[in-house]
């Protein structure tokens, strides 16, 4: 399976268990290398399943079928035209 094929849960739990090896520092560097690269590819996976999750909550339809556009940085709800 890729990590592109994972869900994001498990692409989390992948990078953690990636995380731990490396930071235990009882990884041959080849091994380190490959796993560094492997947890950066996780990283990769786990923002863009996030930034795609933050669209799809960005447009959200009220009950009257109106569609708001919501700017979570600011904290305020804008309804669209």
């Amino acid at each position: 399976m890729t990590t592109e094929e994972m869900k994001f849960e498990e692409a989390m739990q992948k990078l953690e268990q990636v995380v731990q090896q490396l930071e235990s520092g009882d990884v041959p560097l080849e091994d380190a290398i490959q796993m560094y690269q492997e947890g950066m590819s996780l990283a990769a996976a786990c923002q863009g399943k996030l930034q795609h999750a933050e669209k799809q909550l960005m447009a959200v339809i009220d009950q009257d079928g109106n569609i708001s556009h919501t700017d979570f940085s600011k904290g305020e709800q804008q309804d669209a035209e």
